[in-house]
């Protein structure tokens, strides 16, 4: 008879309070969605260097090096550094950097890749920044308000400075 009386009494309690529940809800997902860090995600492609050497050119080939220094941007050909641009006023001066780059792509028009090599403990922002200022250049047209993006050379090869 014990389980019966039970069983008739659970049975005769009301449904669970739903309103406490939703009233919860109704604040939590407004919070949620207002403190939720919302990020954009860019996955740049980039070619890490071989050890395997292939079969060597007709001609010699040239090697591209931007090399970030703590204190400086120093762009090489694989054997000795060609251009050091400094920092000015603790920034990398893209500017100049992308405007040698743009001299190197008329130069050797068909090349597309480029090393950039990195001195331990450089930002990451700014390792991002040179990066995209070896891929890609913005120019200014004259007779336009609008930007036009070059292409210098996307295929980067990341590695340590030397």
């Amino acid at each position: 008879m014990s389980r019966l009386h039970h069983y008739k009494r659970h049975k005769e309690t009301p449904e669970l309070d739903m309103t406490t529940f939703l009233n919860l809800m109704v604040a939590l997902i407004p919070f949620l969605l207002l403190t939720a860090v919302f990020s954009r995600i860019t996955i740049m492609d980039l070619n890490l260097p071989t050890a395997a050497g292939g079969p060597s050119p007709d001609k010699p080939q040239v090697t591209i090096e931007v090399i970030i220094r703590k204190n400086a941007l120093q762009i090489g050909d694989g054997r000795h550094v060609v251009v050091s641009i400094p920092k000015e006023s603790d920034k990398y001066d893209l500017k100049k950097l992308s405007e040698y780059l743009m001299r190197l792509k008329s130069t050797y028009s068909q090349k597309d890749d480029a090393t950039v090599l990195i001195e331990p403990d450089i930002e990451y922002e700014d390792m991002i920044h040179v990066m995209d200022a070896v891929r890609v250049v913005e120019v200014q047209q004259p007779d336009r308000q609008e930007t036009q993006k070059i292409a210098l050379f996307p295929a980067i090869s990341i590695g340590d400075a030397p």
